[in-house]
């Protein structure tokens, strides 16, 4: 699919945003005062950004409200519900960590509760999509959670649950491109099964549906190299997770905790990228740019 930068942004800075607000809210990390208020201006930061520019993917944003009305059969509009939701309540939270150094227990586990859905539902977006076979498994969900939860210990200065989780969340990410490269072949999906003429025999593309390109083949067909994707997973493997576990091991944490959430930053985004660069959407098929 085409990588448009931003959904890329998008699910990299809500996953980080959202990640940081979750280690608030369950009081592992527990400042207050004015140190609070920075750990949850960047968090806010990070996740309303993220939310602010998926709102430029639509096709019309000035209909963004509407998609609150969905959230029966839409993924994308219970994770509207459940961001507003957790923003307000974190909101609340944040409110006595900063002006009574309060710590409320239950309304920040609920909060942390709503971020970890939030992010849930952000995943489930992509995982429910049938016609694309390299997103429709658990370890899609798997991997948004563990980069949220790795990103947030991270940004919290979290050194040993940040370099625990970051090793986890790079296991995920090697598995989820191994069993990705070949979802699309283990489909079944192919030209004779899309067009539902396989019975009469082999189809095959003779020409292009149209002359020239189209919503279609702008957003759902992207083709990467798989040299350049290599060269990509490797940067994105190595800013993403090794790097950032390296920097926290520093003997200067504050310095290593800065230096490894800008690393990781810079990694996921190339993780992201790939995400959705790779992609293979069954439409492509018809458009003879698919090869199961």
């Amino acid at each position: 699919m085409n990588p448009v930068p931003s959904v890329i942004i998008f699910t990299t800075l809500s996953g980080l945003g959202f990640g940081l607000l979750i280690w608030l809210g369950l009081g592992l990390l527990a400042p207050t005062g004015w140190v609070a208020f920075a750990f949850l201006t960047i968090a806010y930061l990070l996740a309303v950004g993220g939310l602010m520019a998926s709102v430029f993917h639509l096709g019309h944003p000035e209909r963004a409200l509407k998609a609150f009305t969905q959230w029966r059969s839409s993924w994308l509009s219970r994770e509207a519900w459940l961001s507003v939701a957790a923003l307000i309540v974190m909101a609340l939270y944040g409110a006595g960590l900063v002006f009574w150094g309060a710590i409320w227990v239950p309304l920040g586990w609920l909060g942390a509760a709503l971020c970890l859905g939030t992010v849930i539902a952000t995943s489930m977006i992509y995982t429910q999509m049938r016609s694309v076979p390299r997103w429709q498994t658990w370890l899609t969900p798997a991997l948004f959670i563990s980069l949220s939860l790795a990103g947030g210990a991270v940004l919290a200065g979290q050194a040993v649950w940040g370099a625990g989780l970051l090793a986890a969340a790079g296991v995920i990410q090697i598995a989820w491109w191994m069993r990705g490269d070949g979802a699309l072949a283990r489909s079944g999906t192919d030209l004779a099964s899309a067009t539902g003429l396989g019975h009469i025999g082999t189809p095959r593309s003779f020409e292009p549906p149209h002359t020239g390109t189209n919503y279609l083949t702008r957003e759902f067909i992207h083709v990467v190299g798989r040299r350049h994707a290599l060269k990509l997973r490797i940067i994105a493997l190595a800013l993403g997770y090794v790097l950032p576990v390296a920097l926290l091991a520093l003997p200067l944490p504050h310095v290593g905790a800065v230096l490894a959430a800008l690393c990781h930053g810079a990694g996921i985004l190339a993780s992201r990228w790939l995400f959705f660069a790779e992609a293979e959407h069954v439409v492509g098929f018809y458009y003879g740019k698919r090869a199961a």
